[in-house]
């Protein structure tokens, strides 16, 4: 068993992330630990703290993760990706596979279960554990539409005007939010030394985290807790809990070494947030997203990959300080 330490945030307003194609219309569900390193970053300068060498504040994050809690005093469910490889294997049942390939989410203790190699859906019975993209034997709300999800996207209408007077046509767009219920959030694990986490997690629960944070959207309030997950010894494999950018070419291959590597990658980029640069846009890179499996070369829940400069280099409109993407991953062994 390993046990690791979180922070949960709870909102306490509703919350509008962004997508790659920047549509305020819909929103992510969860947000990847390298837009929450960059905003601790942030917090970090805005707090008159200096940013260390190569932006590497001490600690490796995870990409934050859903919860559901149903009151204050109730014991949360925490949850964690599902492998990515897991959604497609063999069944007991195949008619069963588009309900498997649903699943997103997995709790901590049937986690332990899958690092360890075990076959989940090997009987009918364990089919019932899952509840819409959930996988867990926790009760989960239900909804009148029978829906499960604690974590609700609600559509509102909005109207900007071109001037003040409002003379001229409006122009209508929609904003989509996310509202939790009960006591749910989401959390974050992290490793190594939380002195800089502190100071700027207390900064960005102020601020607000995610778009729309001048109109109330993103704020939280953070406590810690632990979340113990059982662990296999000698995998084979290791899963990725955040988003990942290995360290070199090398690297690379060796996580690539096997014919059992399943990945989902994205485009991370972006706009520049600090004046006068905010027009610009940040150069590009692509990592690998939580939930991805690789071979395992390494020991146990070492974390992997590197920070990496997206400052662009245009003349005399290049920003004067480095924008830092952190692609290190908190890995966990896998037996496959």
């Amino acid at each position: 068993m390993a046990t690791f330490q979180i922070y949960k945030l709870q909102f306490t307003s509703p919350l509008h992330i962004s997508n790659q194609q920047e549509d305020e219309g819909i929103s992510q569900m969860t947000i990847l630990s390298d837009t929450l390193y960059a905003a601790l970053t942030s917090c970090l300068v805005k707090a008159g703290k200096p940013v260390p060498e190569k932006g590497d504040l001490g600690f490796t994050i995870s990409s934050l993760f859903p919860y559901y809690q149903k009151e204050e005093n109730s014991s949360p469910v925490y949850f964690l990706p599902m492998p990515l490889h897991a959604r497609q294997a063999r069944l007991a049942d195949v008619s069963m596979a588009k309900k498997v390939k649903k699943v997103k989410w997995v709790d901590a203790q049937l986690y332990g279960e899958i690092l360890s190699g075990k076959k989940l859906f090997d009987k009918q019975e364990d089919f019932s554990d899952i509840q819409d993209v959930y996988l867990t034997k926790a009760t989960l709300p239900e909804d009148v539409d029978g829906s499960k999800d604690f974590i609700k996207s609600e559509v509102s209408q909005r109207v900007t005007l071109k001037s003040r007077t409002g003379e001229e046509d409006a122009n209508p767009y929609f904003v989509d939010k996310i509202i939790f219920k009960g006591w749910s959030g989401l959390y974050f694990i992290v490793e190594g030394d939380t002195t800089l986490l502190n100071t700027s997690l207390q900064l960005l629960s102020l601020e607000g985290i995610g778009t729309d944070r001048n109109v109330g959207f993103g704020f939280f309030n953070y406590s810690t807790d632990e979340i113990t997950i059982e662990l296999p010894q000698d995998a084979d494999h290791q899963i990725a809990l955040s988003l990942l950018i290995p360290a070199s070419e090398e690297q690379l291959k060796q996580l690539m070494d096997s014919d059992f590597v399943a990945y989902d990658f994205a485009r991370r980029g972006g706009w520049i947030t600090t004046y006068p640069y905010n027009t610009l846009r940040k150069n590009v890179i692509y990592g690998f997203l939580p939930g991805s499996v690789f071979k395992n070369h390494t020991e146990p829940c070492i974390p992997i990959g590197r920070i990496v400069s997206l400052t662009p280099d245009i003349g005399d409109l290049t920003p004067n300080h480095p924008i830092w993407r952190c692609g290190k991953s908190i890995m966990l062994p896998i037996k496959l």
